[in-house]
């Protein structure tokens, strides 16, 4: 399967550049905005205005099958029933959206139970949850090209319908025992730095995921993508993926929630590395893998706020970040337009 990204033309950097620092302010003083305003000039090839229309959040959900074990503090029919919270618009992912104007939708990738149509559902179902990947591989081979393509497809909907920016998170009760896998058979990083408490399991919750994780690493297994997703993935996660890569070869900028979907950010990577220029970090999370995944994508968070609720909770508050970083660059006087001296010796204006 071939992923095909377009690399993104950084011919306009000095250009982009000279605009930020001749705004009225010294030099890099809006800190990671002034990246992130170079990085959507980049992203829109454009050096004169920048445009946020229609940001979507797609939620992926999905069920995993190594919750058998327990290790979760929920059951796995909770995934379900959070599924309707969000289509009854009571997560708190609903209330970010509504907050910062986001359009949300929410992608069945492969819970447990099917839920019939309905309003701000998407049905691309991949089976009833992965198999349990403790004892064998989580899903075939088949289903995360399968999957890779639906997530493809619902991204590049979405952004042909004239979102500009996609949000992306994830419902999937015992998802992070499958990213934490994940992380460490992608990256050959120890066990013991993916794997975390989620959403606050006990200590003998903990030692039993940490040993069912470690179990299943000990197996044989190709180590290229594919097979690593196919041995350790989720069908939300897969999916997730494939959005990914989707809005990248659209060239539309993607914004990334937590620890489960920057491990799926790292797999993309990992398939079709330009697709790394589009993905901007909204947060760091308190899940323990999460500050190394960003590592190893080489990424800063935008926030750092303690969060450890998926949902695409982080993604929706950062977006009022992003519409900063755009604000300024389009209607922020020039040091010329405001008639102030600018000391470039000092790096201050005067």
């Amino acid at each position: 399967m071939l992923f095909e990204i377009p690399a993104l033309d950084k011919t306009a950097t000095a250009a982009i550049q000279q605009r930020i620092d001749l705004k009225t302010k010294p030099a890099g003083a809006l800190g990671v905005l002034e990246m992130l305003a170079l990085q959507l000039a980049l992203i829109q090839n454009s050096e004169a205005h920048l445009s946020l229309n229609k940001p979507v959040l797609l939620i992926f959900a999905g069920d995993h099958g190594i919750n058998a074990h327990g290790v979760s503090i929920a059951p796995s029919a909770v995934t379900q029933q959070m599924v309707l919270n969000f289509l009854a618009g009571g997560a708190a992912a609903n209330c970010f959206s509504r907050s910062n104007g986001i359009e949300l939708a929410v992608v069945d990738a492969g819970i447990l139970s099917a839920l019939p149509d309905a309003a701000g559902l998407i049905q691309q179902s991949l089976g009833c949850g992965t198999a349990d990947f403790s004892q064998g591989p989580a899903m075939t081979l088949a289903q995360v090209e399968a999957g890779l393509a639906l997530g493809r497809h619902i991204a590049r909907q979405q952004i042909l319908a004239g979102c500009d920016l996609l949000l992306l998170g994830e419902m999937g009760i015992a998802n992070t025992s499958s990213a934490a896998a994940l992380l460490a058979a992608a990256t050959d990083l120890p066990v013991e730095t993916c794997v975390g408490r989620g959403t606050g399991i006990s200590d003998a919750q903990f030692a039993l995921k940490l040993n069912l994780i470690k179990q299943a690493l000990q197996r044989p297994y190709a180590k290229d993508p594919l097979s690593v997703l196919a041995e350790f993935g989720g069908f939300e996660l897969v999916q997730l993926c494939g959005a990914i890569l989707g809005a990248a070869s659209l060239q539309k900028p993607v914004l990334i929630d937590g620890f489960i979907v920057s491990v799926a950010a790292l797999l993309a990577c990992q398939l079709a590395p330009n697709c790394r220029d589009y993905l901007i970090f909204a947060h760091q999370g308190a899940e323990a893998g999460h500050k190394a995944v960003l590592q190893q994508l080489n990424a800063t968070a935008l926030l750092d706020l303690g969060l450890r609720l998926g949902e695409g909770t982080g993604a929706a508050l950062a977006v009022p970040l992003v519409r900063a970083a755009i604000s300024f660059y389009n209607d922020m006087a020039s040091f010329a337009d405001a008639g102030v001296t600018q000391v470039v010796e000092a790096g201050v204006a005067t």
